[in-house]
């Protein structure tokens, strides 16, 4: 979605938009980059990279994007078919798969949570500690969640499907 935003406002406004977003960051390394963005912003406005070079770069973010489409439409293809297969299986663990990952997910939720309060209230003096430390499992229960979140959602497609 991005990058389909990308290929429309083209190569000039990506570089102004960077090259801001680049300014505001302290590392030497952005800093540098920002510099270099505003040098290529320069040429543009002087004529030193042709609308002609323009053009043919936003043809070529669109091609990526199209490119990056397909891929995620494979991607989504190729999810929904294993859900499928799994629905059509006749093997009790695979047609029970879901529940128990749903399960197991809000008993680990469940568990950290009763964990995190307990510290809280037992030594409040770690809580600061202990509620940072739970920042770095965002990922963990991003993807985790992420998946429990499809299955329900194709889960009641499932049942939405059979009671018509």
């Amino acid at each position: 979605m991005i990058s389909a935003l990308l290929a429309q406002i083209g190569l000039p406004m990506l570089i102004k938009t960077v090259t801001s977003a680049l300014d505001k960051i302290s590392s030497p390394t952005a800093k540098a980059a920002a510099i270099t963005l505003k040098k290529v912003d320069a040429a543009i406005s002087n004529g030193e990279i042709s609308i002609d070079e323009i053009k043919e770069s936003n043809r070529h973010i669109e091609r990526m994007t199209e490119l990056e489409s397909e891929e995620v439409k494979t991607a989504i293809s190729e999810v929904n078919a294993s859900l499928r297969a799994e629905a059509a299986s006749s093997d009790p663990y695979v047609r029970r798969m879901r529940p128990t990952f749903g399960y197991l997910i809000a008993a680990s939720w469940a568990c950290q949570m009763l964990a995190v309060a307990f510290v809280i209230l037992e030594e409040p003096d770690k809580a600061v500690t202990v509620t940072a430390a739970m920042s770095n499992l965002d990922t963990v229960w991003t993807v985790g969640l992420s998946v429990l979140g499809i299955y329900v959602y194709k889960r009641s497609q499932e049942k939405s499907k059979n009671s018509n």
